[in-house]
C-alpha cells in the first residue's frame, strides 16, 4: 500500500482523501444523479466501490432494505473473486475470517452394503494449483460489508441510500439526464413518499425478480428443471468424519453437497429433495425443515447429524436462465445504452457450483470502470456497448456449465457407471468455476492475437495472471499483479529486453516515446493531472534486482506525482524474486527475451500484447479505446 505521497498521513491509510462529489455529498437522495445503482447485492456494491474511485461522478445506490444485509444466501468465493478483493484492498482481511477450501472428498454407496456410504476419493481443491489465492466460504453479508467500506472510503464517498424502493423507469431521448426513475421511500421520516429521480445511467443490480429488467422489457430465457433441493446453514453435533471438509455425497437416499463455513462450526448442506412432479406448482418449496433434516440423515447413513440450530434454510428448484439482453438497447438500435442489468437480474442458476456471487461481481467490475471512463470524458459512450457484448456470453457459459454440474450432482447410484467421474469432472473443469476461463473477444478494448506469441502466458482477453517479481527499490519479492488497485487506471507493463538501464535498448526507445507528446500518456491524460493518472506504467527487467541501478531507469517508470512531486519508487521490478528461484516471470509467462509490452484494462483483463518497438500500434489501440484530452 502506498500513501504519504500527498503529505504525511497519521490515520488509517485505507481511507482515501475525499475529492470531487465526495467533498460535499448530500445526505438526502438528490433529484438527479449521474449513476443510479438499484440494489446493494454483490454487483451493486462492487459497482459503487469502483465508481467511488471516480470522484467527479455523482453516484447514488438505492436499496429497499432499511440497512445492511445481515444474512446472505451466497457464500462461495472463487479464487478470481479473491483476486478482485485484492484489487479493492481487503483480500487479506476476508481470507482471515473465511473458511479455506483445501480439499473436496467424495462419498458413495458401499459396494458391499449399498445402504451405507463410504469415502471413495480425496482431492485437493483446484485453487491450490492454479492461483496464489484460495477458494473460500464466507457469508455474502461480509463481502458486501467490505465493498461498502471500500465505497465509503474512496474519494467519492459512496454510501447506500437505504429504505428506498425502485418502482419503474422510462428512458427519454433528450437531455443530460434522460432516465426518469420512480422511487418510493419505505422507511424513515419520508416513508410513503413517491418521487422521480433523473439519471444519466441506471444499473439494475436488484436480483432475480428485477424490476429494472421488467422496466426495460427484458426477459429471462430458460426454464426451471424438475428437481428440488433443500439448503440449510446448521450448527450440529455429528459422527460424520468429514464434517469440516467439502464433500459430494451420493447415496441410495439421494445426494448432498456439504460445505463447511466460516467460524469453525457452521456448515451449509444442499440436500436432494428429488424429482418434482409436473403438477407440483412449487409446493415443494413448502417442505418443512424437519423433513429436510430427515432426508439429510437418510443420505448420511450410517452417520447422522444432531441439529442444534438452523441459522437459515430454503428450498429451491434448479433454474437456468439468461436475460435476452444486458442493457436497454433494442437489437440494431444506433445508440449507446443507458440502463444495464447485472448479476441475478440477468442470469440465474443453481447455487451448488458457487458461481452466482462471483460472476455478479465481475459484471459490476466490468461495468464500473467503463461508466467512470465515459462520465469523465475519457471514453466515448459507445464503450458502454461492450458491457453486454462481453458479459452475456460469460453468463451463457455459466448456465451451460451449471446445467451439466447440476445433472451430475442429482444422479442416482444406479445411473453412475464410474464412481470417480464426478471428481474427475470437478477437477477437469476447475478453471471455469474458479473464474479463470473468461475470455473476451476482440473489440475496441481487446486487441487481436497477432503478437500473442510474445507473451503466451498472458492470453489476450483473459485476466492478468500475477507472478512474483522483485521490487528493485527494496529487493522485496512481491506479486506484480497485486500492486494494481481497482482505481480505474490502465496498466502498461514493459518487459525489458536484455540490456541494463543506461545502455542502448528497445526499452529505452519505448520509454522516450512514452514520455513524448505523441504517446497515449500525453494524449489521454487530462491537463494538470499526474502523469500516471490514467496509465500506470511499470517496467520489469530481466536481471536480478541488485543489478539494476534506479537512477539509470527512464523517468517514465519513476514518475513524480502528487502535490509534493514525490518520485514513485514502486514501478520498477526485476524478473526473479530471489536468487533461490529456478525460474522468473519471463519463463513462467512465456515472455520474449527481446521484450514485450502487455496492456491490462482497469478490470485486470489483458487488452493487448505488443513488441517494445510497436509504438504506432500502441498509439492506435488507445486511439480506438479512449478519447484525447
Amino acid at each position: 500500500m502506498q500513501f504519504h505521497h500527498h503529505g504525511y498521513v497519521s490515520g488509517d491509510p485505507r481511507v482515501q482523501p475525499a475529492a470531487g462529489r465526495g467533498l460535499h455529498r448530500p445526505a438526502e437522495l438528490p433529484d438527479q444523479t449521474d449513476v443510479l445503482i438499484v440494489g446493494s447485492g454483490p454487483a451493486g456494491m462492487l459497482l459503487a466501490a469502483q465508481l467511488s474511485q471516480f470522484p467527479d461522478v455523482d453516484v447514488r445506490l438505492i436499496e429497499r432494505r432499511e440497512g445492511r444485509l445481515e444474512l446472505g444466501q451466497a457464500d462461495g468465493i472463487q479464487p478470481r473473486s479473491v483476486e478482485t478483493f485484492q484489487a479493492f484492498g481487503f483480500a487479506e482481511r476476508i481470507i482471515a475470517e473465511a473458511y479455506n477450501i483445501g480439499w473436496m472428498n467424495f462419498w458413495a454407496p458401499d459396494p458391499d452394503d449399498p445402504a451405507r456410504i463410504v469415502r471413495t476419493m480425496r482431492t485437493e481443491d483446484y485453487a491450490l494449483r492454479m492461483s496464489e489465492f484460495p477458494h473460500l466460504i464466507v457469508n455474502q453479508a461480509r463481502v458486501l460489508d467490505y465493498f461498502a467500506e471500500a465505497a465509503a472510503q474512496g474519494p467519492g464517498r459512496v454510501v447506500p441510500d437505504y429504505g428506498v424502493e425502485f418502482l419503474g423507469l422510462t428512458v427519454g431521448d433528450e437531455g443530460e439526464f434522460p432516465v426518469e426513475v420512480r422511487v418510493r421511500h419505505v422507511a424513515g421520516a419520508r416513508a410513503g413518499e413517491e418521487r422521480t429521480i433523473r439519471a444519466k445511467y441506471v444499473a439494475g443490480c436488484d436480483g432475480a425478480r428485477s424490476r429494472v429488467r421488467d422496466a426495460i422489457g427484458r426477459v429471462h430465457v430458460g426454464a426451471v428443471s424438475a428437481h428440488a433441493w433443500g439448503v440449510m446453514d446448521v450448527l450440529v453435533n455429528t459422527d460424520f468424519p468429514d464434517w469440516r471438509i467439502k464433500c459430494a455425497i451420493n447415496s441410495a437416499a439421494g445426494n448432498i453437497l456439504h460445505i463447511p463455513r466460516e467460524g469453525g462450526y457452521l456448515s451449509r448442506m444442499y440436500i436432494d429433495l428429488g424429482e418434482v412432479a409436473p403438477d407440483d406448482d412449487h409446493r415443494v418449496r413448502q417442505t418443512p425443515i424437519d423433513e429436510i433434516i430427515r432426508r439429510a440423515n437418510a443420505i448420511l447413513h450410517p452417520y447422522s447429524i444432531d441439529v442444534k440450530e438452523v441459522a437459515w434454510h430454503s428450498v429451491y428448484e434448479v433454474g437456468h436462465r439468461v436475460t435476452d439482453g444486458f442493457d436497454d438497447v433494442p437489437a440494431g438500435a444506433p445508440r449507446a445504452p443507458r440502463v444495464f442489468l447485472t448479476g441475478d437480474a440477468c442470469h440465474t442458476h443453481s447455487a451448488k457450483a458457487g458461481q452466482g456471487m462471483n460472476v455478479s461481481m465481475q459484471d459490476g467490475f466490468n461495468l464500473g470502470w467503463k461508466l467512470g471512463h465515459v462520465l469523465t470524458g475519457l471514453a466515448a459512450p459507445s464503450l458502454l456497448s461492450t458491457y453486454g457484448a462481453e458479459r452475456r456470453p460469460v453468463a451463457q457459459q455459466l448456465i451451460d456449465f451449471d446445467r451439466e454440474w447440476s445433472a451430475l450432482m442429482a444422479r442416482k447410484p444406479e445411473e453412475i457407471t464410474d464412481p470417480q467421474d464426478l471428481a474427475t469432472h470437478y477437477l477437469a473443469t476447475a478453471e471455469f468455476p474458479s473464474g479463470f476461463r473468461t475470455r473476451y473477444d476482440p473489440s475496441e478494448i481487446v486487441a487481436d492475437d497477432t503478437h500473442q506469441d510474445l507473451a503466451s502466458g498472458f492470453p489476450i482477453g483473459m485476466r492478468f495472471a500475477s507472478v512474483e517479481v522483485a521490487r528493485v527499490a527494496d529487493g522485496n519479492a512481491v506479486h506484480l499483479g497485486h500492486h494494481a488497485r481497482a482505481d480505474g487506471r490502465w496498466r502498461i507493463y514493459a518487459f525489458a529486453d536484455a540490456p541494463l538501464p543506461g545502455a542502448p535498448s528497445a526499452l529505452g526507445d519505448l520509454a522516450r516515446w512514452l514520455a513524448s507528446r505523441a504517446s497515449p500518456v500525453s494524449v489521454h491524460t487530462p491537463a494538470g493531472a499526474d502523469v500516471d493518472a490514467v496509465f500506470d506504467v511499470k517496467v520489469v527487467y530481466q536481471q536480478r534486482y541488485d543489478e539494476i541501478e534506479l537512477p539509470l531507469v527512464p523517468e517514465i517508470f519513476r514518475p513524480r506525482t502528487g502535490p509534493l512531486g514525490l518520485a514513485d519508487w514502486e514501478k520498477v521490478y526485476a524478473a526473479a524474486p530471489s536468487a533461490w528461484h529456478d525460474s522468473d516471470i519471463f519463463e513462467e509467462r512465456g515472455l520474449s527475451r527481446d521484450g514485450v509490452v502487455v496492456v491490462v484494462r482497469p478490470d485486470q483483463y489483458v487488452a493487448a500484447v505488443l513488441p517494445l518497438t510497436a509504438t504506432d500500434e500502441l498509439a492506435a489501440f488507445f486511439a480506438g479505446a479512449l478519447l484525447p484530452r
